[in-house]
């Protein structure tokens, strides 16, 4: 029964993302519904304006973030901008939490429990466990009608792929250069190669500026024909090492977060005692500033890997699982429901997540998570995930489109640098990591992901962003919001590609300070082109 009702939530989740692009009524927002606002020149006025239109100027997400700085913050501005920006930084931790502690942790189980090759394993699961929080930001971006959103959408995902293809392999290749580590050329090339092809296409889209639902499901099918390369690759190549998966996928459960959160730190004794006084002090400080956070995934996402197992935790997830996902489904779809249907709605979910609480209760052992039925486990697990990780892309978003009206800049370079710095700040940790502390192969590693990645945010993140937007559309399609820019992006990204594919090559396969200095210059450039035409001291 347990079994069948994860799977009924499975796809109920698929509803859930496929109506919000079609059914939430947006204004333009910041396209052109705020002119009233930009008008106003103090901030009482534009919080009058904001109180009494509350059809203009609507939000993305949950948060009317204009009226929470010009109504709640309007006498002190300082106050405000702080305020924003601590909660982007929190986001940002959710964000990356919530796919690093829950979303890849199930992701892992279903690669070991569906027996995937590691190859397979590697350009699908790992690809999606690292690049979900740029995937679910785009996803996110095209669910509105606001084109602000969408640029913020199309920029994050090209900014990742540049920031990542240049800065992180030019840091890796710094970091590498005294132990003079070579590549692979056949792995390097193909990347490289395929990416380029990517970044064609994608100019082809951009140039035609409208794209339907086929082309966009054929754009995102691209990723099938990578996998495939990518496999022939290993079959005929040299390339036989086994891969775990479970090792690279960006985890950071540990058996601290397992652990009762309030729980004291023992006293080491000795002349350590007021040190380990100070320490157990700020670890229940940090702890319970945590708990605000960490409850209520803990308390909705099920988890059941060996050092993070806990019955009652399971219980209460299995049981508020469907109720959340019946609150998400209302948020969309409150306007076109009666009060008696939203009841049902409620009813179900409570009634259903009654039913799995009292199976998990009487199903399972204290001790050790449950050895039978796994995959409706890791399945509703992966489900909670995905909704959380919506959840917080929808409303970075959200933030992001905002401060780009309240700075008065435009929200696309916001998209370009803060959401993609903040997305890939991950890849150059955890990839300069491999390459140092990775062995022999570490550098590999390291160097295959940061061409890989992109191909994956690129074609699945926005090729599915496109399929879900032309799909609400259809039969009509989508069009493509016009920004100059793009073209520029897209233009320093090939630039940077030709010179990791001339240098490298001529460099004996090996990176070194000459390929990453001249990638790093590159991004440079490219930040300055930005800044000036931002600045209006150049013309795009």
């Amino acid at each position: 029964m347990a079994s069948s009702s994860f799977l009924l939530l499975v796809l109920y989740s698929t509803l859930l993302y496929s109506s919000s692009a079609r059914s939430l009524p947006r204004s333009d927002g910041v396209d052109g519904g705020c002119d009233g606002l930009r008008r106003r020149a103090s901030s009482e006025a534009k919080c009058a304006y904001l109180v009494f239109q509350t059809h203009e100027c609507s939000p993305e997400g949950y948060i009317n973030y204009l009226r929470l700085f010009y109504c709640v913050f309007g006498g002190y501005p300082a106050l405000g901008y702080l305020s924003l920006f601590l909660w982007l930084v929190l986001l940002f931790y959710l964000l990356g939490n919530t796919a690093a502690d829950y979303f890849c942790s199930n992701l892992a189980g279903l690669s070991r429990l569906l027996n995937l090759h590691p190859t397979v394993a590697g350009v699908t699961l790992l690809s999606l466990g690292n690049g979900a929080p740029d995937v679910f930001s785009s996803v996110v971006s095209f669910a509105g009608t606001s084109s602000s959103a969408s640029l913020v959408g199309l920029n994050s995902v090209l900014g990742g792929a540049f920031f990542v293809s240049t800065v992180v392999v030019g840091v890796v290749s710094i970091c590498v250069a005294p132990r003079k580590v070579s590549v692979d050329r056949s792995c390097f090339m193909r990347d490289v190669l395929f990416l380029l092809f990517v970044l064609l296409v994608l100019l082809a889209i951009l140039s035609f500026r409208t794209i339907n639902v086929w082309s966009a499901v054929a754009f995102a099918g691209l990723y099938l024909a990578y996998v495939f390369l990518v496999s022939m690759t290993h079959v005929y190549g040299r390339h036989k090492d086994h891969v775990n998966v479970s090792s690279l996928l960006p985890l950071k459960a540990s058996a601290e977060l397992a652990a009762p959160l309030l729980a004291g730190t023992e006293n080491s004794g000795g002349g350590e005692g007021k040190q380990s006084t100070c320490g157990c002090i700020a670890s229940r400080t940090l702890r319970l500033l945590e708990l605000p956070l960490y409850l209520p995934r803990r308390l909705t996402i099920p988890v059941v890997t060996e050092e993070r197992w806990s019955k009652p935790f399971a219980v209460a997830s299995v049981t508020l699982a469907p109720t959340l996902l019946v609150a998400l489904w209302d948020s969309k779809e409150a306007a076109k429901l009666g009060s008696k249907e939203r009841t049902l709605v409620y009813l179900f979910g409570a009634s259903t997540g009654t039913l799995l609480g009292i199976s998990t209760a009487l199903g399972t052992d204290r001790e050790s998570p449950p050895t039978r039925l796994l995959l409706p486990w890791l399945a509703g697990g992966f489900l909670m995930s995905v909704s959380w990780t919506y959840i917080t892309a929808q409303e970075l978003v959200s933030l992001l489109v905002s401060a780009g009206f309240i700075l008065d800049m435009s929200p696309s370079v916001l998209g370009l640098t803060v959401l993609a710095w903040g997305n890939s700040l991950g890849d150059l940790v955890a990839n300069v990591a491999v390459a140092v502390g990775g062995g022999a192969g570490g550098a590999q590693v390291a160097v295959s992901g940061c061409y890989g990645g992109p191909i994956f945010n690129t074609l699945v993140g926005l090729g599915a962003s496109l399929a879900l937007a032309s799909w609400a559309r259809y039969p009509t399609s989508v069009d493509i919001p016009r920004d100059p820019t793009l073209f520029v992006t897209v233009g320093f990204l090939v630039a940077g590609l030709l010179w990791a594919l001339v240098v490298l090559p001529r460099r004996g396969m090996k990176p070194d300070r000459v390929l990453g200095v001249g990638l790093i210059a590159i991004y440079l450039c490219f930040l300055c082109v930005r800044l000036g035409q931002s600045l209006g001291l150049v013309e795009l």
